[in-house]
């Protein structure tokens, strides 16, 4: 028996030197393996550190090539969620001869499990398609029809929701994702989601930086051409219902469409409706589209890239992304060519636009008033205004009524522009006769309240005394055309002339009630209404 035994117990102790041999020879194997990659990992971490923002995507693909070669695997692909919520490929890696990830977009309805998983913060590890549960039909169809045989995904966040997705694959074979290996590359979807985390914070402080600068370079040539408007001024009922309809829809973001003759005030009533939104903190841009030129002002719209054409010299926000979060308001919005009034329906629509000569769609959220002195409704039906854009802007229209259909409010602002330009001209107004403010009543205004303001401080600057006096001339004796009169400035002309006649005297023979046919407490009552009052 020892014989037997002495032969058989030099086999065992063959087998087990054997077994150790080999279990050292892999366990050494696994040592050198994880300290190949552990320094791998070290160098690309040391790589990523202050590395320049425009390197960032070259030095995410040549790590994604390192470690796929590696670990001895086929592709790696990186998703970024989008401006449309979709989880789109951003970066990836493949072994030579086989195929990248074959959809620019991560399709939900082709992967509704692991996209489920993946947004909840999971990781995804799949040796073998038979390791995905039965909710997961559809996952497994796809990939059963795109591969790979095994796949591992861990979700990209740094201190915040996840914003996107990191997979490794096998396409050939199956391979079995040890914890061991499913930790490193879990080191590396950290070291990815720092990495572009940093560039994202960088970016949007740069963003912001020059959304402040360019603010306050619009701003200063804000201050520059203020002219000391000041409030709105003036309590007829046709101006308290303008204001009533703008304090209403001031609080929401709905668009809003000022619409009236040049020089109603349309800018003045836009800047109320801002100071009164909740979007109030922020500056309110403003576009005059009659002032630009139609190659100028896509760019000062939307912005353009470096090179985007001859001239384009550096990167230019426009007015929009200025606007992001705040109110654009749109002046003579009908000036707009046709081409950008479709990429302006596009904005108001969903938000979205391009820079010019840009690829990158942008988001922002900005609350749009627009203006116009002309008919929009008739300039959709010609086609000279697209009428989805009118039926767009129209979502609250406001007519602002001219200064001839509330001569009430005159007396407040020619006192007001009186008081402006006496304090800017150094020549203080302290009286404003009656007749002179009779005149200013009956006159029908074309030019509404900016033509009323230049003449008020064209009578100060040839004046020479506290008496405000109007220059000889000044208002024309027809001042429009008499088919665009209505039937209020005939009246309140043919009553002023009447009254100038009698001298103002209304009762009596020959008195200006007698004259028109009316009795005397009617006549007052039409003067109220008309707004004529006796000289002092």
């Amino acid at each position: 028996m020892a014989e037997a035994g002495g032969p058989f117990g030099m086999v065992v102790v063959n087998l087990l030197r054997r077994l150790r041999t080999q279990l050292e020879d892999d366990l050494r194997k696994q040592l050198e393996e994880r300290l190949r990659f552990e320094t791998l990992l070290t160098d690309l971490a040391t790589g990523f550190v202050g590395l320049p923002t425009d390197q960032v995507d070259g030095a995410i693909e040549s790590a994604q090539r390192q470690i796929v070669e590696a670990l001895g695997l086929d592709r790696s692909s990186l998703f970024q969620i989008n401006a449309d919520g979709e989880l789109q490929l951003t970066h990836s890696a493949v072994r030579s001869g086989l195929q990248p990830f074959p959809a620019k977009i991560l399709a939900r309805e082709k992967f509704p499990w692991l996209l489920g998983k993946l947004m909840k913060g999971e990781t995804i590890r799949i040796s073998r398609h038979d390791d995905l549960p039965p909710e997961a039909a559809q996952d497994l169809a796809t990939f059963r029809e795109h591969g790979p045989k095994s796949t591992v995904g861990f979700p990209l966040r740094a201190g915040g929701p996840v914003f996107g997705g990191l997979a490794f694959g096998k396409l050939t074979e199956e391979v079995h994702w040890t914890d061991a290996m499913v930790a490193r590359l879990r080191l590396v979807a950290i070291l990815f989601a720092n990495t572009l985390s940093r560039r994202r914070s960088e970016e949007e402080v740069r963003r912001l930086t020059e959304q402040l600068q360019q603010e306050k370079v619009y701003l200063q040539g804000e201050v520059e051409s203020l002219h000391g408007h000041g409030e709105i001024v003036g309590s007829s009922q046709a101006l308290r219902n303008v204001i009533a309809q703008a304090d209403r829809v001031a609080p929401t973001d709905a668009t809003v469409l000022l619409t009236g003759e040049t020089g109603t005030g349309k800018e003045l009533l836009a800047k109320r409706i801002h100071e009164l939104s909740r979007r109030k903190e922020r500056t309110m841009i403003k576009v005059n589209c009659a002032a630009l030129s139609p190659t100028l002002i896509e760019a000062e719209l939307f912005g353009r890239e470096k090179g985007a054409y001859t001239g384009a010299l550096s990167r230019q926000a426009g007015r929009f992304e200025l606007a992001d979060g705040s109110t654009l308001f749109l002046d003579e919005v009908a000036e707009l060519p046709l081409d950008l009034q479709a990429k302006l329906l596009r904005v108001l629509q969903d938000g979205q636009f391009e820079r010019i000569g840009g690829t990158r769609t942008l988001k922002v959220d900005v609350r749009l008033i627009a203006a116009s002195n002309r008919d929009l409704a008739k300039d959709a039906a010609d086609g000279s205004f697209r009428s989805d854009l009118y039926y767009r802007l129209n979502a609250f229209p406001v007519l602002i009524p001219p200064l001839r259909e509330r001569p009430d409010d005159i007396p407040a602002l020619a006192w007001n522009f009186a008081r402006q330009a006496g304090q800017t001209l150094g020549k203080p107004i302290k009286r404003i006769p009656q007749e002179v403010m009779s005149e200013l009543q009956t006159y029908a205004w074309p030019g509404n309240v900016r033509e009323l303001r230049n003449l008020i401080e064209r009578a100060i600057i040839l004046g020479d005394s506290s008496t405000l006096r109007l220059p000889p001339s000044a208002l024309p004796v027809e001042p429009r055309p008499a088919a665009s009169l209505t039937r209020d400035d005939v009246e309140r002309a043919h009553v002023l002339e009447v009254l100038k006649r009698t001298r103002w005297r209304i009762r009596g023979g020959n008195g200006a009630a007698e004259i028109l046919g009316l009795k005397p407490t009617t006549l007052e009552a039409r003067m109220k209404k008309l707004g004529l009052r006796r000289p002092m």
